[in-house]
């Protein structure tokens, strides 16, 4: 969130960002497999992070599911293999998103696989930020302020 000039005197600074590994925009296989009944659910890593990914086209799945994930690092013939949780899904409904994918957090990649990881996605451009849908723009917001 972001304040106005006039309301940070109010306010504060913005809070800080919970995310701590920035995200990347890759294009590499994967399979992504549900860890209950085995099958594949996506097979391309869209967005990485050395915390998680955004994966699709995907099946469905439920938030909080457990699923199998195995990719390889960007640039590298390194292969990584990870249990991970489902943390949200994207649906496809809202402007910008075009199919079904899943965001998926790691659960405990080992150390070794985290550290080449965060090396690999040091060359790869960050992901550009997405705009929510319902934000206002600044003008809308100064003129709100005035009336």
């Amino acid at each position: 969130m972001r304040f106005p000039p006039a309301l940070r005197k109010v306010f504060g600074p913005a809070p800080k960002s919970p995310r701590q590994s920035s995200r990347h925009t890759v294009r590499i296989e994967c399979q992504v497999v549900r860890e209950r009944d085995f099958t594949l659910i996506a097979d391309r890593v869209v967005d990485l992070s050395s915390s998680g990914a955004l994966v699709g086209p995907a099946d469905p799945a439920l938030t909080g599911e457990r699923i199998l994930v195995s990719f390889r690092i960007p640039r590298s013939t390194v292969w990584v293999d990870a249990d991970a949780t489902v943390s949200r899904v994207v649906h496809g409904r809202r402007p910008g998103e075009f199919s079904r994918a899943l965001a998926i957090e790691f659960d405990g990649l080992d150390a070794q696989p985290r550290f080449m990881l965060e090396q690999a996605l040091r060359v790869v451009p960050p992901a550009p930020p997405k705009s929510a849908p319902g934000r206002r723009t600044s003008q809308s917001l100064v003129r709100a302020l005035l009336d």
